[in-house]
């Protein structure tokens, strides 16, 4: 074993085999950045200004989109600058930084997920006992849930990360995550196994009820063909993009903790989807798909152009 020393920074060595395509990645990278912070800051600032849009629905579709927001500025920055750079070093706080944004981005994508199927279950099985059950003090309970259950177990994991000495620093992904830096742990990493462990079942636990929910929901919108056309039309696209998202999750969770052997394009592939794919769509499948944010939008849109059309 290495001796350990005081690790001051991190060398990231993720885009070793895209020497030769920087400027590309850096382009489309670029674009696709805008592109998030485009349609998730449109989507938060229509649900904030439209009075009829402060329903539980697209309260819990607004802090999805701030969640986005919130993951990817932990990523894409420091990703942009490094395709611009030789040699891709981050310092060890902001390793840990980055690390404490990511993980708290993707826990709570899930939990926001689980709250929302929550919402839909209760909307569509049960409406008559919707506005009973789903109160004001329920969504901010609700909220809270999605929120802080990740910034604390976040909190907890980079914590415990934080005490271990290490003997090296090199990380073989494109930003800093928890399973990368202990590697290189001195010291039994039993503790944060075991975190490690308890995260994924209670992941497994939310994904079940996220199940059981469109479960139920399919079992009511199949009863009558137009059930089935809204069913097809709304809730098909949210369980792809659901599929999508614990996929790549649970992927790189688990070749993070358990030495999965693969290639680095494949590994830097998946992890980044949770990072482009879900901040991207869902302000569109789960907002724009839904007619009353589409309408506002528009309405919008075309007061824009009106005044501009004046000035």
């Amino acid at each position: 074993m290495e001796n350990s020393t005081q690790v001051k920074f991190f060398y990231l060595f993720g885009l070793q085999e895209t020497f030769n395509n920087k400027s590309v990645y850096f382009i489309l990278s670029l674009i696709t950045y805008l592109l998030i912070i485009t349609v998730n800051i449109t989507m938060i600032i229509t649900i904030i200004q439209e009075k009829g849009l402060h329903e539980p629905m697209y309260i819990f579709l607004c802090s999805l989109c701030v969640n986005g927001l919130y993951g990817t500025a932990g990523f894409y920055p420091k990703f942009l600058l490094d395709l611009q750079s030789d040699v891709q070093v981050i310092s060890y706080d902001g390793c840990f930084t980055q690390a404490y944004v990511i993980y708290t981005s993707v826990m709570c994508e899930l939990s926001t997920l689980t709250v929302m199927s929550y919402d839909r279950y209760v909307a569509i099985c049960r409406p008559l006992l919707y506005y009973t059950i789903v109160t004001s003090l329920t969504v901010r309970k609700l909220l809270l849930f999605s929120w802080c259950y990740p910034l604390f177990i976040a909190l907890l994991a980079v914590s415990l990360t934080v005490r271990l000495p290490l003997c090296g620093s090199r990380i073989d992904k494109i930003f800093c995550d928890i399973p990368s830096i202990v590697k290189h742990a001195c010291l039994p990493i039993t503790i944060n196994q075991n975190l490690n462990k308890f995260v994924l079942v209670v992941h497994v636990l939310q994904i079940l009820f996220i199940v059981f929910s469109y479960s139920q929901i399919v079992r009511t919108c199949v009863k009558s063909a137009k059930g089935r056309i809204k069913f097809t039309q709304t809730c098909v696209p949210h369980l792809i993009t659901i599929f999508i998202f614990i996929t790549v999750t649970l992927f790189d969770n688990l070749q993070g903790w358990n030495n999965v052997n693969t290639t680095l394009n494949m590994r830097n592939a998946m992890a980044i989807q949770f990072l482009v794919i879900p901040p991207v769509f869902n302000p569109v499948i789960y907002g724009l798909n839904l007619q009353q944010i589409r309408r506002a939008v528009f309405r919008k849109c075309s007061a824009r152009k009106i005044i501009d059309m004046r000035c």
